[in-house]
């Protein structure tokens, strides 16, 4: 018999504190706190909740999310976005709906240097936007090719919530995390290139001239310092050189000399960039510490198995089975941030999933990516917002222009769910 007293407290309390506004974390916080009471005695919950926080951030592996989030501020500040976007302009800058083109190669680029979805919409939307618009490209359009493009950073690497989902799995290899994400991040900007290129012909939106090779290749030599980051990072992950911890510490050191170089960055700088990155840094492992607690609760007060036995009622069948976890995790990413949502989740539905055969990894890339859309949803969606925010549009406005980008991005989801080997070919490729 199924105790279903802890899941109702845990779910409308949860709901209740966002609905008055409540911080995300506290409310994880709270939510927690209130489950575990109706199981154990007021001190012992406080002070198992209260540890719970605190040595769910006592891992090893999160400080690489720390030096990621400031190897992308560095990135952010260091001319490296306009660099990609020159050379992305040589290479797809003749084909309809050049500009569209450009913001997504360069986001999907920028997105996997910086590692932070946020941080690539607000490079390519700042540098790319008043050039859209110059060159007739409605605001919505190109807030909206924005906005989908620039959560492809999640999935190609080095990417901070891949990190955070190796956490809350129970440690699926990050490094094999990093490598699965290459396919379903091409596969993913391919499709948003398609319905760009559709969309811009049938508009009329002008393109550029082609380039000539030799413009290519010293557009190539000019952006080619900040491309080499991504192979030494993952180069040397897979090379068994060092640990992608290592790597992040490396990426801050690599990032700051090269805008050191670039001129971009002057030690008046470092100071703001520091600050900048904390803040976000406090609000992520608030976030991780707050989830860890949560997650701790569900396992204690045997939800996640409660859960496994219901939907396993329903259907022993591994296709009906993804699909309704897909249902659920486009609809959790509609309220909540990809990164308590992936904490939250991952230790409810990952044994089911391992249960039907389904490998961690793949599983890791389908939530990423099912998450990813939720970025760019009302009305949570962070990327949205920012997207929205810099190209002086609004979301009634913008709607419009994004709804073929959530069908590809949904298609890709869908080919990704039900092709494992588009997330696990480089795996058995380099014997991950």
């Amino acid at each position: 018999m199924i105790d279903l007293i802890p899941i109702v407290v845990l779910v409308l309390s949860f709901i209740f504190f966002l609905a008055l506004g409540t911080p995300v974390a506290w409310s994880i916080a709270i939510s927690s706190l209130l489950t575990i009471l109706v199981s154990m005695p007021s001190l012992p919950a406080l002070t198992t909740i209260s540890q719970r926080m605190g040595t769910g951030l006592d891992r090893f592996s999160l400080l690489a999310i720390p030096f990621f989030i400031l190897s992308g501020e560095l990135m952010t500040h260091g001319g490296i976005a306009r660099r990609l976007i020159d050379f992305a302009k040589t290479v797809v800058g003749f084909l309809p709906g050049g500009l569209a083109l450009i913001n997504i190669i360069s986001a999907m680029m920028m997105g996997a240097i910086a590692g932070s979805a946020m941080a690539s919409a607000s490079a390519m939307g700042s540098i790319l936007g008043p050039e859209m618009k110059k060159e007739g490209y409605s605001p919505e359009f190109g807030a909206a090719v924005n906005i989908t493009s620039a959560t492809t950073g999640l999935l190609i690497p080095p990417s901070n919530i891949l990190i955070v989902y190796s956490l809350a799995s129970g440690g699926v290899s990050i490094a094999a995390l990093f490598i699965a994400g290459y396919i379903p991040g091409i596969i993913t900007g391919i499709l948003l290139m398609i319905v760009a290129s559709i969309w811009a012909k049938r508009k009329g939106y002008r393109t550029f001239s082609f380039s000539p090779f030799l413009e290519v290749v010293k557009r190539f030599i000019i952006a080619f310092p900040s491309l080499l980051l991504l192979v030494i990072v993952i180069g040397g992950i897979v090379a068994g050189f060092f640990t992608a911890t290592e790597a992040s510490a490396i990426a801050v050191i690599y990032t700051l000399v090269l805008g050191f170089i670039y001129k971009e960055i002057k030690i008046r700088d470092l100071s703001k960039i520091c600050l900048e990155s904390a803040k976000t840094n406090a609000i992520v492992m608030l976030l991780i510490a707050a989830s860890m607690s949560m997650s701790w609760v569900m396992s204690y007060e045997n939800i996640p198995q409660n859960l496994s036995h219901f939907l396993l009622g329903i259907s022993d069948n591994k296709i009906i089975i993804l699909l309704i976890i897909n249902l659920i995790l486009l609809l959790v990413g509609i309220f909540m941030d990809i990164t308590p949502a992936v904490l939250i989740f991952t230790p409810i539905f990952l044994p089911i999933v391992t249960t039907l055969g389904i490998d961690p990894v793949q599983f890791g890339m389908m939530m990423v990516l099912n998450l990813c859309i939720g970025l760019c949803t009302p009305p949570v969606g962070t990327v949205l917002f920012v997207g929205i925010g810099i190209s002086g549009t609004s979301i009634e406005k913008v709607i419009r222009p994004l709804l073929p980008f959530y069908l590809v991005m949904i298609l890709s989801l869908f080919l990704i769910t039900y092709i494992p080997a588009l997330s696990l070919f480089l795996l058995n490729f380099f014997g991950l």
